[in-house]
């Protein structure tokens, strides 16, 4: 596994905090136990979440939902001399390819066998039985199981990727302090007062009846509020919905910080673009720890409550890792 700091980092930031991790001390296991297990690709993945898949006008859905424009039949893309341009068939699909995992205990890592990396002190997350705040770290992974098994991007859409390590939050000090993240989201300012989170109670409705609405990114659905892009979570129900809130945020941060791409439009076709504003519909979660979900999946912001029983129990149950599908829009040369 690859880790590589140099997508978020600035390039004379990653030699000392290489050397401030391998040199750290590691805390004690007995104190802060790390649970986890690897993913078994066969029996923990939802594979028939990957539908609907669209070859232009054609529809194969087996029950699953969609969510944006169909591919165009025909489609064209740039291509190297001396062609300059080539024709292809739209398509469209949902990529299991990414992983986040939501942990109280810095630097573990449930879905990496419980392993627990090096790293310097950082606070104990979790949520207290007596207050309705929580905290959590966030880690974000590449997991592109379809093209491991060789599955619709052998030469359809087709993305090298490796599992690798993008982002943990307990090397980034934003994520640890809401006033400190307003550096890079000033828009949150706007939408701290009841008219803009009373709208969110709308976005809670279209996420649970088919896909949240965009227009409103500053909301998490069912979730809660999106910003502050941390790892605070104000009101505090569950680990499940903290969980899935955090990991909206994450999604959202990674867009913020041009990590993550747009795929799912016509403007993505011939490759991923920038995106500094998540599209809410473009993702659908399925829980993989601390007990794998292998029915559904579903759009960010929707209500847990059908499936999010028995899913926190102490101990082993108190963090969480899920799958995201992520929409796939492109042009099959």
């Amino acid at each position: 596994m690859k880790w590589a700091p140099k997508r978020i980092l600035p390039g004379c930031l990653v030699p000392l905090l290489v050397a401030a991790i391998l040199t750290a001390p590691r805390s004690a296991p007995a104190a802060a136990p790390c649970h986890g297990s690897f993913p078994n690709p066969i029996t923990d993945i939802c594979w028939r979440c990957i539908f609907p898949l669209r070859i232009g006008p054609l529809r194969i859905g087996f029950g699953q939902e969609d969510a944006g424009d169909s591919p165009p039949l025909l489609c064209t893309c740039p291509a190297p001399p001396p062609l300059f341009l080539r024709v292809g068939i739209g398509v469209s699909f949902w990529e299991p390819a990414r992983v986040s995992e939501v942990v109280r205990t810095p630097f573990c890592a449930p879905l990496l066998g419980g392993f627990r990396l090096p790293g310097p002190d950082r606070p104990q997350g979790g949520g207290a039985s007596h207050s309705d705040d929580a905290f959590y770290h966030v880690h974000w992974y590449s997991y592109p199981v379809l093209f491991w098994v060789g599955l619709l991007t052998q030469g359809v859409c087709l993305q090298q990727e490796t599992l690798d390590l993008l982002y943990m939050s307990e090397l980034d000090p934003l994520w640890q302090d809401d006033e400190l993240n307003f550096l890079i989201n000033p828009e949150a300012a706007l939408f701290g007062n009841p008219a803009a989170q009373t709208a969110c109670a709308a976005d809670c409705v279209a996420a649970t009846t088919a896909f949240p609405v965009d227009r409103l990114f500053w909301c998490a659905g069912c979730q809660g509020s999106m910003y502050p892009l941390t790892g605070s979570v104000d009101h505090h129900s569950g680990g499940v919905d903290s969980s899935l809130l955090l990991t909206q945020r994450a999604a959202f941060k990674m867009h913020r910080q041009l990590v993550a791409r747009d795929t799912s439009t016509r403007a993505a076709m011939c490759g991923p673009q920038l995106q500094a504003t998540l599209r809410k519909g473009q993702y659908k979660t399925q829980m993989l720890w601390p007990r794998p979900l292998p029915s559904r999946a579903d759009p960010f912001g929707r209500l847990s409550l059908p499936w999010a029983a028995g899913r926190e129990y102490p101990v082993r149950g108190e963090d969480w890792g899920y799958l995201l599908f992520r929409r796939r829009m492109c042009c099959a040369l």
